[in-house]
């Protein structure tokens, strides 16, 4: 697939160079300004890159191909920091002797870290260059990964953890930006590519993280340390990048990151984008915040809603990898629909039916049907790939997307908080899953109301200039 994308972007420059231009000439940039510092896709000049005698460096074809393994490898560390610790997380209370307020609190901290230090990404990226933070967002999810078992604590294994968490939440918010900029007409594949990639990651933590740990003696540290190697190679495929500069923050008509210039050509600053006026940007906020929140439950809680069913304890870890595992491929074909639609509104109620529809069947037959149950709220799951999908498209520029992406993933996670913890209290007060499995149906209502408002064709852009 990777091959496959990159033969497409060989193609594009090929039909976009001049052709009096002989193979060895350098090409320049001819869709905007060479002090814009931003490509408008692969075969534009690499930002940031110093100019050289004969003009300045090309991006070539095997740079698209480490830019489209750069994302994948980036994806695949998005979540094996958390479902990594999920697996093995008796094993590290007994062993750091931690009480069972604090191992709740593990539950809760990655939506509330992705929240508070996604919010910086924006201007990391305005900064340093978006290539540079997704850099060092590898670097502090390897180190995190590193150090939190061999912290010799509680509160260095919790600090640790949120330094991974960091690093992860600054990659989550300048995903979108990086496809919208060096991908602008391949959103929906780049897109898919790297949420089934982020999926593969979250389900290959999960199921091998106790074969693994088995393999390496038995202990917890090493079952855990081991999947800094994915963060380290990672963060080795993105070191080209580091000098990919930030984009202007206003685009043109025809929605690149070109400045404006005045009656002498002289650039003009653009007031910064207030995205808080933008009721799309609103919308998508809530559909993310309440996606996160149906996946935090599935994630914290179905294994023991089927066991509590009378389902045996190996089968309900099964049936949690099927409802993760129907991400992989769903993640990568509902992004590519997506972006075929003017309205993504079909697609968030084709989503919404099968969650009440799995919700559903959990009240009514939680043990009889729960391998069709597993598969309905697997794709319901997939949610996730399709917000951010909407991030891309509902943005013009660059900036834009930034803007957009650090909003909807910092307000949609800091509303996810609760929804894990509120599950836990009713299922404690109520004695059974009655009252929790009617709440998260509850939830996909107004999920689906605001996904379908997000997916108008229309941007953030153009909603915030009224």
């Amino acid at each position: 697939m990777m091959g496959l994308m990159a033969s497409d972007e060989t193609r594009t420059e090929t039909r976009t160079e001049t052709p009096t231009k002989t193979p060895t000439e350098t090409r320049t940039e001819t869709t905007r300004p060479a002090t814009t510092g931003e490509p408008a896709g692969p075969g534009a000049r690499v930002p940031g890159e110093a100019s050289q005698a004969s003009g300045t460096r090309a991006w070539t074809p095997w740079m698209t191909r480490l830019l489209v393994l750069g994302i994948v490898l980036a994806a695949v560390n998005l979540r094996p920091a958390i479902t990594s610790l999920g697996a093995l997380l008796e094993e590290v209370r007994d062993g750091l002797g931690m009480s069972g307020s604090v191992a709740g609190l593990l539950t809760s901290v990655p939506p509330l870290c992705f929240a508070v230090f996604g919010v910086a990404a924006p201007r990391l990226a305005r900064r340093f260059g978006p290539g540079a933070v997704v850099f060092g967002g590898m670097v502090a999810i390897t180190a995190g990964l590193l150090i939190r078992p061999y912290a010799g604590g509680t509160a260095g294994f919790l600090a640790a953890t949120a330094l991974a968490l960091m690093g992860i939440a600054l990659s989550n918010v300048l995903m979108p930006v990086i496809v919208k900029r060096f991908f602008p007409d391949r959103v929906g594949s780049m897109t898919g590519l790297y949420s089934m990639a982020l999926a593969f990651g979250t389900s290959i933590a999960a199921a091998a993280t106790v074969p693994v740990t088995n393999a390496l003696g038995g202990h917890w540290q090493p079952g855990l340390a081991v999947w800094a190697v994915l963060g380290a190679a990672a963060a080795l495929s993105w070191i080209p990048f580091v000098r990919a500069r930030k984009a202007p923050s206003s685009a043109d008509s025809s929605g690149t990151d070109a400045p404006r210039a005045d009656a002498g050509g002289r650039p003009v600053e653009q007031p910064p984008l207030r995205i808080t006026r933008s009721r799309t940007a609103w919308a998508l906020a809530v559909f993310f915040g309440l996606q996160a929140t149906a996946a935090y439950i599935t994630m914290g809680w179905m294994a023991q809603i089927f066991r509590d069913a009378g389902v045996s304890a190996g089968t309900a870890g099964l049936l949690l990898a099927v409802i993760m595992v129907m991400g992989v491929p769903l993640a990568f074909v509902i992004p590519r629909v997506a972006t075929r639609l003017p309205h993504q509104g079909p697609i968030v109620l084709v989503l919404g039916v099968c969650g009440l529809a799995g919700y559903a069947g959990l009240y009514f037959a939680p043990a009889g049907g729960a391998w069709v149950w597993a598969l309905l709220l697997g794709v319901s799951n997939c949610a996730f790939p399709l917000a951010l999908t909407m991030v891309g498209m509902r943005a013009r520029t660059g900036a834009g997307v930034a803007q957009l992406s650090a909003f909807a993933q910092s307000t949609g996670y800091l509303i996810s908080i609760p929804g894990p913890l509120l599950v836990g209290v009713l299922y404690q007060h109520s004695g059974g899953w009655g009252l929790p499995i009617a709440l998260m149906s509850a939830l996909m209502v107004p999920q689906i109301i605001v996904g379908v408002l997000a997916g108008r064709d229309r941007t953030v852009e153009e909603e915030a200039a009224r």
